[in-house]
């Protein structure tokens, strides 16, 4: 069973994450941020995670040390979690339409962190969540997750369906890249 647990304390955060990449789907999140609590709700559900999160921060200040740390234990338990990579697809894709918006995630689980994130709007509110900290989240996440990380919307009007289309395809990327194919490595390296 691939899993890992991580716990972040510093004096902005207080973060732990219990993720598993195997068995039955489920997830108890709860950051006192709610919209980021349904965004990652729909990442599990639709890559079919288990993820057990309680995450609290000075969001009297703002919400951006929490969201970013957030980002980086995430990224942390999900690297953990695999291990070697040994046998895992390596590559995951999705493509999701959310009424007027498309989103499209393309993962490589190579060991080499990298975003690339093109969105419409980057700015903007959801309610009083600041639509820019997403790129600060999916930064730290795909740097801790050692992953390449693509996020592009071609289109898209709503926020709120602009996040919901590019959470549901980065679950269903990441469902399809640690998928086990295979007993090898898959690189011609012999590790990533």
């Amino acid at each position: 069973m691939r899993k890992a647990s991580i716990e972040r304390i510093t004096k902005e955060t207080s973060i732990k994450a219990a993720l598993r990449l195997d068995g039955r789907t489920s997830y108890s999140i709860s950051t006192t941020i709610p919209f980021l609590d349904h965004m990652l709700t729909l990442m599990c559900h639709h890559g079919n995670l288990s993820l057990k999160l309680k995450a609290a921060g000075d969001t009297e200040v703002d919400y951006h040390h929490l969201m970013e740390d957030i980002g980086i234990t995430l990224g942390q338990a999900l690297n953990r979690a695999l291990g070697e990579k040994k046998g895992i697809r390596r590559f995951g894709f999705s493509k999701i339409p959310m009424d007027e918006t498309l989103a499209e995630v393309v993962i490589d689980l190579s060991g080499r962190p990298f975003l690339v994130y093109k969105l419409p709007r980057k700015t903007g509110r959801l309610k009083d969540l600041p639509a820019s900290l997403f790129e600060d989240f999916f930064r730290a996440l795909s740097t801790h997750g050692m992953m390449n990380l693509h996020i592009i919307v071609p289109y898209g009007r709503d926020l709120h369906h602009i996040f919901e289309a590019v959470f549901k395809a980065f679950g269903r990327a990441l469902k399809e890249a640690v998928g086990i194919e295979s007993r090898s490595i898959p690189s011609t390296k012999g590790r990533l």
